[in-house]
């Protein structure tokens, strides 16, 4: 057998087998959008749940302290009632016949390596068709405003999202799981979630939305670093990639990142491709001042787009080796 028949938490051996499963089905199937016709996907769902109390609690007429911690009630509401239908999901399905595989595709759900592969790869066919077509692609994986971006902004954007979002849609959720199960990727979705609609410092959420975007940066600080280790190690596979300049680059300039988490997944690419990374960013009438990351080309195209899908590529494949090589070892 696989696997033993669960009733309970997965012993470490199993966990593992569960967790390569999960990233298998969705690097081959990613979300089946048959079944979201039906019923809406599991983040949607909670971006739903996030929207209303964020309408109803958020109001300008608070004072800066009472709008704190009233994003403190949602953020921490929001957070542990994820959780707990993660537990009493996981607990029904452990109680099912291959139960452990129907915990593996519901895991799968809340992992994006594959949405965010084609994602990224939308705007390099993008960009190779027109400039028009790169810019509608990118709308729909980065914040900025598509219409004031070149070519060049647009491959830079694209690499950006394809580095910071292997921690977050990939490494960061596995991460979670391997730690508290399905609750514990549930929760975390809750928060990248919760971080993504309301952890923004613009007038309407610079109070409601600090504790979300601060638990974030929590939640994320490890599976971040592992993320932009994997990349490394990573680069050491790929021809033309340099695995030590990558090692270099990240431990030089990811702490100059304005964010605690993303410069090293950035960083790391950068080095790894010889690129440039991050600087400075507009966001609407707001430009975001930044520190590089890395030392090569600020004006990236098309090709180097491919290439760091290559990198990513060669990421997921060493995720899956390694828990392999856990399980193996493990079991």
């Amino acid at each position: 057998m696989l696997m033993p028949e669960l009733t309970a938490l997965p012993g470490l051996a199993d966990l593992f087998l569960i967790m390569l499963i999960a990233l298998l089905s969705d690097m081959a199937l990613g979300d089946p959008q048959w079944l979201y016709r039906v019923v809406p996907h599991p983040v949607a769902a909670f971006g739903t749940l996030v929207t209303a109390a964020e309408k109803r609690l958020n109001r300008a007429t608070r004072g800066p302290r009472d709008l704190f911690w009233r994003g403190v009630f949602v953020t921490t509401a929001l957070t542990l009632l994820a959780a707990a239908a993660g537990l009493v999901l996981q607990k029904l399905l452990l109680a099912l016949p291959l139960g452990w595989l129907l915990l593996a595709l519901a895991a799968s759900s809340l992992i994006a390596f594959r949405g965010l592969q084609q994602g990224v790869g939308a705007v390099f066919c993008g960009l190779m068709e027109s400039l028009t077509a790169g810019r509608r692609a990118v709308r729909h994986i980065v914040g900025r405003d598509p219409e004031s971006l070149d070519e060049a902004g647009i491959a830079r954007a694209a690499t950006e999202s394809l580095a910071e979002n292997f921690s977050d849609g990939v490494v960061a959720p596995l991460f979670w799981f391997a730690l508290l199960g399905l609750p514990g990727l549930c929760a975390y979705k809750a928060i990248n979630t919760l971080d993504s609609m309301i952890g923004y410092k613009t007038s309407r959420y610079a109070d409601f939305g600090k504790a979300a975007a601060r638990l974030d940066d929590v939640v994320n600080w490890l599976p971040a670093r592992l993320a932009g280790a994997i990349l490394v190690a990573s680069a050491a596979l790929i021809p033309g990639a340099d695995a030590a300049r990558a090692w270099r680059v990240m431990c030089r300039d990811a702490p100059k990142h304005r964010s605690p988490n993303a410069g090293w997944q950035e960083a790391a690419l950068a080095g790894a491709l010889n690129i440039a990374l991050a600087g400075p960013r507009r966001y609407g009438m707001t430009v975001v001042e930044d520190a590089w990351m890395g030392d090569g080309r600020r004006s990236l195209d098309p090709k180097d787009l491919r290439r760091a899908l290559r990198l990513y590529q060669m990421a997921g494949a060493v995720l899956v080796c390694l828990l392999a090589s856990a399980w193996l070892i493990l079991r």
